[in-house]
C-alpha cells in the first residue's frame, strides 16, 4: 500500500489543521492506521491509531486531536486542535501489514510496514 499525507501548514498556538492520509489499494478496510510525529532531533513519536476501529491516543494528543477514517475514500485523518507549539513536527501516517497489528504495539513505530511521506506542521506562540 502507498500512502501519501497532506494538510501541513503553518498555523498559530490555539489554531487547528486537519491532516489527511490517502492510501492506495484495495483492502484499504483491513489496514490499522496510525499517525506518528518527529521533532527535529527527536525520535518518532506515536500521536493516535485507529486499531480495529477504535481509537486511540497519546498521552499529548488525547483530547485535542482525533482520528477518523473513511474506507470509502481511502483516507484516515488527524484533526488536530488547540495546537501547540509544541506540536511542530513532521506527521507521518502508517499502515500496518494487512491488520496484523496486534494492540500492544500500537504505539510502535516499528510494529507499522507501511508509511507515508511526511506532512510539515509549524505552530508558532
Amino acid at each position: 500500500v502507498q500512502l501519501q499525507a497532506s494538510g501541513g501548514g503553518v498555523v498559530q498556538a490555539g489554531d487547528s489543521l486537519r491532516l489527511s492520509c490517502a492510501a492506495s489499494g484495495r483492502t484499504f478496510n483491513s489496514y490499522n492506521m496510525g499517525w506518528f510525529r518527529q521533532a527535529p532531533g527527536n525520535e518518532r513519536e506515536f500521536v493516535a491509531a485507529i486499531w480495529r476501529g477504535r481509537t486511540y491516543y497519546a498521552d499529548s494528543s488525547k483530547g485535542r486531536f482525533t482520528i477518523s477514517r473513511d474506507n470509502a475514500k481511502n483516507t484516515v485523518y488527524l484533526q488536530m486542535n488547540s495546537l501547540r507549539p509544541e506540536d511542530t513536527a513532521v506527521y507521518y501516517c502508517a499502515a500496518d501489514r494487512g491488520g496484523t497489528l496486534i494492540l500492544s504495539s500500537i504505539s510502535l513505530a516499528r510494529a507499522y510496514s507501511y508509511w507515508g511521506q511526511g506532512t510539515e506542521v509549524t505552530v508558532s506562540s
